[in-house]
């Protein structure tokens, strides 16, 4: 309602108008590259992001994930989409030829209810979309649940990470079979890659293989 009746601006520059001005958002879409966490947690899938975690793509995520700003996944489902496309050209990609799911890494229970909506399940709908109209048998499918609660990922290093997060997720019995033989992961940043390697694991363990993981952007590692 407040994005209804008040004056819009950019989020990524302040520039009144749409919520993502095309100067920001071509920025966020400007350097789609693999950019692997180092070190690379063991069953980390290949990794590409759309650009870095600065920026207009911070402030973005930021405000689409934590502050409700939903009006954003729009222009974060282009980003992904066109991240996807980029990564399928330069690795040949010969699995997305065939059917392929879509798979959003879940956020934590409580997360999604503080925040009261599903930032990652919002743009796996989207980002499916742009897929299926680019050509690409892409079917949404979600997947993951939490199997276990897990500690705040703050302040931990890589190592703890991958502790903290094995065994998390799990795809439960409940859910339909998987639509298609590959899986596409989706999440909005890579840090150390523990969630993504995580994420994948589980859907493994379900029988699918998971050639490659897509993020909005990819924070910089710092020794």
């Amino acid at each position: 309602m407040l994005d209804v009746f008040l004056p819009q601006s950019c989020v990524g520059c302040g520039r009144a108008g749409a919520r993502c001005c095309a100067g920001c958002a071509a920025e966020m879409a400007a350097a789609p590259a693999r950019r692997l966490p180092r070190p690379s947690p063991p069953g980390l899938p290949d990794c590409w992001s759309a650009t870095s975690y600065e920026r207009a793509a911070r402030r973005a995520i930021l405000a689409y994930k934590e502050r409700g700003a939903v009006a954003l996944a729009g222009v974060l489902a282009q980003v992904l989409a066109f991240t996807v496309l980029t990564a399928l050209a330069g690795t040949g990609g010969g699995w997305a030829r065939g059917p392929f799911a879509v798979v959003p890494v879940p956020s934590a229970k409580r997360a999604s209810r503080g925040r009261g909506h599903d930032p990652m399940g919002r743009l796996a709908g989207l980002v499916t979309r742009h897929l299926a109209a680019a050509g690409l048998p892409a079917e949404p499918w979600t997947a993951l649940s939490q199997a276990r609660r897990v500690s705040d990922q703050a302040g931990l290093s890589s190592t703890q990470r991958v502790a903290n997060l094995a065994g998390s997720l799990c795809v439960p019995r409940s859910v339909k079979s998987p639509p298609a033989p590959s899986v596409l992961l989706l999440d909005d940043i890579v840090t150390t890659g523990a969630s993504l390697a995580e994420a994948a694991r589980a859907l493994r363990a379900a029988g699918v293989r998971v050639p490659l993981a897509v993020t909005v952007a990819a924070t910089r590692r710092r020794s």
